[in-house]
C-alpha cells in the first residue's frame, strides 16, 4: 500500500484532533510526511492462528486455568477431559503457547455496539468459519463437514461430548428446535431467511443422530458452507439470536419461554413483569447472547454482565471446547471488560492513555498522530488492518423514496446520481478525514477480489468532474437556480435540497464528512441538509422509508454474497431502498419492484447462491459493473484500516498478529481467535 502525505495534509489532519494535537514530535512530522514512513511501517504481513483438523496431531492430555483446577478440586465442575469432550478445537497459536489470567480492557458505547461484543468474545460460535485470510472455510463449532455429489445436501459432524456453558449436552437436538420452534415460528421469525432459502425455496434441517445434523435443498447449495463461515442468518447464536437466527439455540433453556412448551398466561405475565409488550419480546430478550447471562452459550467466554450495564462484562466459558495445541483449555485470559464509553472523543482519549490492552473498534484514524506519539510512553503499539470494500466512505441513495415526490424523481435518474458522485472532491475527503491514507474510488471492492469486474470500475463515475456533473444536471432537466447558484426544484416549490443522514457515534464520522460533500456540492449547484441520529432511530427512519441518502461504509461487501446487505436491497431495511428489499424479501407479495437494473442485480445475486463456483464469479462481476455504473450507491474513499483497522495493542499482550484482515464476514478480529491471546 503506497501513501503520500504532504504536509498540508498533515497539517489539516492535526486540525481534527482537539487539545493536545498541535505539538507532535519532529520525527512522526517527518513519517507522516513520508512515503514508505506511516503506511509501509504500520502494515505487517497478514498473519493468524490455524485450526488443527488432523486427530493424529491433537494433544492427548489436558490442562485448565487455575480458577476451573480449583473449582474441579472441590467437585464443582468435572474435570477438563469432560468438558472439552472427544473432539476438541485446537488452535495452534499465532506464535507461542501462552499463560492464564488476566482481564482484557476495552471500550464499547453502549446497547447498540452488540457487534463488538461478537467479533472481540464470541469465539465466534459459527458452525464453520474462516481461517486467519478469510478466503478459507474451517472447520468450528462443528468439527467438519461434506456436501453431496449433487449440492443438494450438507451434513454437519459436531463434536461429540461438548455442552453449553451450563454443562447441558450440545447436541443436534439444539438444531431442530432452533428450526422447527423458532426459526418456523412466524411470530418469532415473521419470514424465511434468503440464506435458507435459496432460490426462494425453503431449506430444511435435520437431525440424522447425535451429532450430524442434515442440511437439505432443492436446488444445489454447496455455497451453504460460505454462509455458514460468515457474518449471516446462519452465522452463530451469539450475532444471530436476538432476533431468532442463528441454526442452533439451546433447547433446555429456552422451551419454557415458548407457549408450545409452557404455561402460556404465565410467559406473558412473565413478560408483561419484565417490561415486554408481548411474549415474543420477551423471548427475544432470553435468547441474547449480549443481554442475557443466564443463557446457556457455546462461546469461548460468557457474559456475566450485560450489554445495557456501564461495564459489559465476561469471564471464561468452562466448557469452552477451545484448546491449544499443548492441550491447554482456551481461553488463556479470564475475563473481558467493555467500558462504557458515552461519545467516540471518550473512547479515543482513553486509547491515547493507554487505558485498553487491545481496540480496534472506534479508533478514529484521525488521532493516529497522536497515538503514534504516545506508543512508547503507554506501553502500546499501533497496528493498520486496512480493508479490502472499496468505500469506507459511501453515500447510499435511497430509490424507493416516496415522502417528497420531487426528489425521489431525481435520486431515481441515473444521471444525476452520476452527477452527484462527480460533484465530489475525494481527494479532499481523503485528506481531511482520511490522512491521505485511502483510495479514492467507487464502491467496488479491491482489484485482487475475484468479484471485481476490471481496474477501471474503481474509477467510474468516482473522479471529480465539475463540468461533466453540471451538464448531466442540465440535461437531466435542473436548469433553473436561484440568485446564490442553486438549482431549483421543477414542482416550483424553491431550492432542491437533499437529506444526508447519517449515524451519530458511527465508526468513522459520517456526519462530518457529510458535511464537507454538501459544501463541494455548491459547486454544481446541489444543495443539501445533513442530519444525525442514534443509530436505532436512523434505522427505524430508514425502514419506514423517510430516509433520502444515508452516509455510512460499504464494509463487507468484499464477501459480495454473504454481506451484500450494504450494497445491494436484500432486506427491507436496506438505505438503498427499503421498499425494494420488502419486495425481494417478500418475494414480490409486498414492496415496491425495483427499476430493470436492479430486478436483474437481484435475479443474479438469487441465481448466484446456487451456481458453481465458476459462474458465480461471473454473476458477481456482472453485479459489481451494474451497481458502479448505476451509482446506486456513492462510493468515496476506501481501501484503508480507518474502518475497524487502527488497531492499539498494549505490548503486555502475546500472540498478536502483525495484521489481520479487516471485514465484517469475518467478525475481525474473531478469526485471530482471540481465545489464544493472552497476557505475557
Amino acid at each position: 500500500m503506497q501513501v503520500k502525505m504532504s504536509r498540508r495534509r498533515f497539517l489539516v489532519g492535526t486540525a481534527q484532533l482537539g487539545a493536545g494535537a498541535a505539538f507532535l514530535s519532529l520525527d512522526i512530522a517527518q513519517a507522516l510526511g513520508q512515503n514508505e514512513g506511516i503506511g509501509r511501517s504500520l502494515i505487517g504481513e497478514l498473519e493468524g492462528p490455524e485450526v488443527i483438523t488432523d486427530e493424529a496431531a491433537w494433544p492427548t492430555s489436558f490442562s485448565e486455568a487455575p480458577d476451573l483446577a480449583a473449582r474441579v478440586s472441590a467437585s464443582d465442575l468435572p474435570p477438563v477431559i469432560e468438558r472439552i469432550g472427544k473432539h476438541p478445537l485446537v488452535i495452534k497459536p499465532v506464535h507461542e503457547i501462552g499463560r492464564y489470567g488476566g482481564t482484557w480492557r476495552r471500550a464499547f458505547t453502549g446497547p447498540g455496539d452488540i457487534p463488538n461484543g461478537v467479533r472481540n468474545a464470541s469465539g465466534p460460535d459459527n458452525v464453520l468459519f474462516f481461517d486467519y485470510t478469510a478466503q478459507n472455510v474451517v472447520p468450528n463449532i462443528a468439527r467438519g463437514w461434506e456436501t453431496s455429489v449433487d449440492g443438494k445436501e450438507t451434513l454437519l459432524f459436531l463434536r461429540e461430548g461438548m455442552r453449553w456453558s451450563d454443562g447441558e449436552p450440545f447436541t443436534a437436538n439444539d438444531f431442530v428446535f432452533w428450526f422447527e420452534d423458532i426459526y418456523q415460528n412466524r411470530e418469532i421469525v415473521p419470514s424465511e431467511s434468503d440464506v435458507l432459502s435459496p432460490n426462494g425455496k425453503p431449506g430444511r434441517v435435520e437431525k440424522v443422530d447425535d451429532y450430524t445434523v442434515k442440511l437439505s435443498f432443492d436446488e444445489p447449495y454447496s455455497f451453504i458452507v460460505e454462509v455458514l463461515a460468515g457474518y449471516t442468518d446462519l452465522g452463530g447464536s451469539s450475532s444471530a439470536g436476538y432476533y431468532g437466527m442463528g441454526l442452533f439455540a439451546p433447547a433446555h433453556y429456552l422451551k419454557v419461554f415458548l407457549p408450545k412448551y409452557g404455561d402460556a398466561d404465565k410467559i406473558a405475565a412473565d413478560a408483561a413483569a419484565a417490561g415486554y409488550d408481548n411474549w415474543v419480546l420477551y423471548f427475544n430478550a432470553k435468547s441474547d447472547w449480549a443481554l442475557n447471562p443466564d443463557l446457556p452459550v457455546v462461546t469461548p467466554w460468557k457474559v456475566t454482565r450485560p450489554i445495557n450495564e456501564a461495564v459489559w462484562e465476561f469471564e471464561r466459558n468452562p466448557y469452552s471446547v477451545w484448546v491449544d495445541t499443548a492441550g491447554n483449555q482456551l481461553p488463556y485470559i479470564d475475563k473481558i471488560s467493555f467500558g462504557l464509553a458515552e461519545n467516540l472523543e471518550l473512547v479515543n482519549l482513553r486509547a491515547i492513555a493507554g487505558e485498553y490492552d487491545w481496540q480496534e473498534r472506534h479508533v478514529d484514524i484521525r488521532k493516529l498522530p497522536v497515538l503514534l506519539q504516545n506508543q512508547q510512553a503507554q506501553n502500546y503499539k499501533v497496528y493498520f488492518d486496512p480493508s479490502d470494500h472499496g468505500s469506507d466512505l459511501m453515500l447510499s441513495l435511497n430509490q424507493s423514496y416516496e415522502a417528497d415526490p420531487e426528489i425521489a424523481r431525481w435520486l431515481q435518474n441515473v444521471n444525476v446520481r452520476r452527477a452527484l458522485s462527480l460533484g465530489i472532491d475525494r481527494d479532499e475527503l481523503n485528506e481531511i478525514f482520511f490522512l491521505g491514507i485511502g483510495q479514492p474510488r467507487s464502491i467496488v471492492a479491491a482489484d485482487s477480489n475475484k468479484y471485481n469486474p476490471g481496474a477501471k470500475y474503481g474509477k467510474l463515475w468516482a473522479t471529480k468532474d465539475v463540468e461533466k456533473a453540471n451538464a448531466l444536471l442540465d440535461e437531466a432537466g435542473l436548469t433553473k437556480r436561484d440568485g446564490a447558484g442553486y438549482r431549483l426544484r421543477t414542482d416550483g416549490k424553491g431550492r432542491l435540497t437533499f437529506e444526508i443522514a447519517s449515524y451519530a457515534g458511527a465508526l468513522l464520522p459520517y456526519g462530518e464528512m457529510s458535511e464537507a460533500i454538501r459544501t463541494q456540492w455548491r459547486v454544481i449547484g446541489i444543495n443539501a441538509r445533513v442530519t444525525e441520529g442514534e443509530r436505532n432511530m436512523v434505522n427505524t427512519r430508514t425502514r419506514n422509508n423517510d430516509v433520502q441518502i444515508f452516509a455510512f461504509t460499504g464494509d463487507g461487501s468484499d464477501h459480495l454474497f454473504t454481506f451484500p446487505w450494504n450494497i445491494i436491497p436484500v432486506s427491507a431495511g436496506s438505505p438503498i431502498g427499503p421498499l425494494w428489499g420488502a419486495w425481494y424479501v417478500n418475494k414480490g407479495q409486498q414492496g415496491v419492484e425495483p427499476d430493470a437494473v436492479m430486478k436483474e442485480i437481484l435475479a443474479k445475486y438469487t441465481a448466484a447462491l446456487v451456481a458453481s463456483d465458476e459462474d458465480r464469479i461471473r454473476l458477481g462481476k456482472e453485479i459489481w459493473a451494474a451497481l458502479v455504473d448505476n451509482v446506486y450507491c456513492i462510493g468515496g474513499v476506501g481501501l484503508s484500516p480507518a474502518y475497524g483497522g487502527i488497531r492499539v495493542v498494549k505490548n503486555a499482550m502475546g500472540n498478536v498478529p502483525a495484521r489481520q484482515y479487516n471485514g465484517p464476514d469475518a467478525k475481525t478480529s474473531a478469526q485471530s481467535r482471540l481465545m489464544s491471546v493472552f497476557f505475557k
